[in-house]
């Protein structure tokens, strides 16, 4: 590819990624499925699949999950430059609007029509979340085995003071573990 395409393909995902930066409220979470939408429906840069195995890998590591998504992706796009690209991207917005509202929040910060704004906000972002995580279900969840394994999972992480580190780790051992059984036995 030569330098003109480079920059053009690095342009084109500088901008994808700053659209959602900009346009999601409510932090990394939500954009998950933004990042679905862009990455694998529009773009087709990535599959089903593969975003599905990002999303795994980002949330078991440290760090924000946006910039952490946004760095995989990018990466598997096009290497360290594309990493660096998309997460600029995503990053930029942020900051932007960050910098031209927090003096006004902090004026009106104690506002009803502000707190009650962010109330509204907090509800859209919660319904993105479970969108995500819907979507993510029917791609995760294949078979009997890993629906009570993901049941389990949640239970854990929602009645028990088990740390989410703790949950992904046992829930990878029990995947190994049941990856050898079934080539041990052919099931």
């Amino acid at each position: 590819m030569d330098k003109k395409s480079k920059f053009k393909r690095a342009l084109e995902v500088f901008w994808s990624f700053f659209k959602i930066g900009a346009f999601t409220i409510g932090g990394g979470y939500a954009m998950l499925p933004l990042f679905q939408k862009e990455v694998v429906e529009t773009k087709k840069w990535l599959t089903e699949d593969e975003i599905v195995d990002v999303y795994a890998i980002v949330q078991s590591v440290p760090g924000v999950i946006a910039i952490n998504a946004s760095i995989f992706i990018g990466y598997k796009i096009g290497g360290i430059a594309m990493s660096i690209v998309s997460a600029l991207g995503v990053i930029l917005p942020s900051f932007i609007i960050i910098l031209l509202i927090a003096p006004i929040l902090i004026l009106y910060n104690e506002n009803p029509y502000v707190i009650k704004a962010f109330t509204g906000v907090r509800a859209g972002v919660t319904a993105l979340i479970l969108l995500s995580a819907i979507k993510l279900g029917k791609k995760v969840v294949k078979d009997p085995f890993s629906l009570i394994l993901a049941a389990t999972a949640a239970a854990i992480m929602l009645f028990t003071d088990i740390g989410a580190i703790w949950v992904i780790l046992g829930s990878a051992l029990i995947g190994l573990v049941l990856q050898g059984y079934r080539r041990k036995t052919n099931y």
